[in-house]
């Protein structure tokens, strides 16, 4: 499905609740001091415009980042990513999952990064250029297949399709279990949605029952109603809290079924100096999409080292 575009949306509250695991996530692998590999299947374009007409018209961003953001200690690695990239690209930027974890890696990891939207790949690909990424415009599951598993062993698998494809239901939880089966020592971490209807049900039983190990983690924004201008009605509702995994070959399993459910809407070091900010359009668009409901489900096995 290439209809999806994020910059309608970034920021928004399920942003802030995906970003800021995958900050934390990878600042805590980066603590060690050996490489990773970083694989992101659906990545997006890795920078944006909080400011642009697109971000504006759905107003999302302000109700997600605009509020939650000082509910983060100044030291979260979440918090550090955000000043770097205002630092670098103006205060109305905003970093994809493609850009923190960019500024969190270090000399030596690696990165592959897919999208088959050929605006989002053209301004993922302007984003990352500075950072050595490997940026493919294919088919991110095919990629993390043919990847896995990777060169540097430790690291990190991010899955985060847009889901306007109902067949993702049954085809990302078959990856998470492909991956897992050649990749025995990676992170791997699923986003998805909670939506009215409930179709990640059946995915969700299926991914429990194969990695009856994780931990699930939620996020809530309150009941339906005005924005509450607290960060309070988001609330973790179970946390990563495993051990490792118990002799050599068995894998640690964690699953981080993060969730953050919106409201239904009433219509929801530093860069370098070369980086660019990707180009957008600035012709308003004439109708914003929905926002939508939306909970996020990190599936994590931890590495064994």
């Amino acid at each position: 499905m290439l209809s999806y575009q994020h910059q309608y949306h970034a920021g928004n509250m399920a942003d802030v609740h995906k970003h800021a695991l995958l900050a934390w996530m990878l600042d805590y692998l980066a603590q060690k001091d050996k490489p990773l590999s970083y694989i992101e299947t659906h990545a997006g374009r890795a920078l944006y415009d909080l400011g642009s007409p697109e971000a504006s018209l759905t107003g999302e961003a302000a109700r997600g980042i605009g509020r939650a953001e000082q509910g983060f200690a100044a030291g979260h690695p979440y918090r550090r990513r955000l000043a770097e990239v205002r630092a670098a690209h103006g205060a109305t930027a905003y970093p994809g999952s493609p850009l923190i974890a960019a500024l969190t890696l270090r000399r030596g990891d690696v990165m592959h990064l897919a999208d088959l939207h050929p605006q989002e790949h053209a301004a993922l690909a302007v984003a990352m250029a500075p950072w050595g990424a490997h940026v493919r415009r294919e088919d991110g599951p095919a990629m993390a297949l043919a990847l896995c598993p990777p060169t540097p062993r430790r690291g990190l698998l991010l899955v985060d399709p847009s889901w306007e494809v109902k067949a993702d239901y049954e085809t990302m939880p078959a990856l998470m279990e492909r991956v897992a089966a050649k990749w025995n020592v990676g992170v791997l971490a699923l986003w998805y949605p909670i939506l009215a209807e409930a179709p990640h049900a059946a995915m969700l039983g299926r991914l429990t029952a194969a990695f009856p190990d994780a931990a699930r983690g939620a996020l809530s924004r309150g009941p339906a109603g005005p924005p509450d201008d607290r960060v309070g009605p988001l609330r973790r509702q179970s946390a990563l809290g495993h051990g490792r995994g118990g002799g050599r070959g068995r894998p640690d399993h964690r699953l981080s079924l993060t969730a953050g459910a919106a409201r239904t809407a009433p219509s929801t070091a530093p860069p370098p100096p070369s980086a660019r900010s990707p180009a957008r359009s600035t012709a308003q668009p004439r109708q914003a999409p929905a926002e939508r409901q939306e909970r996020s489900s990190t599936e994590c096995r931890s590495p064994s080292s």
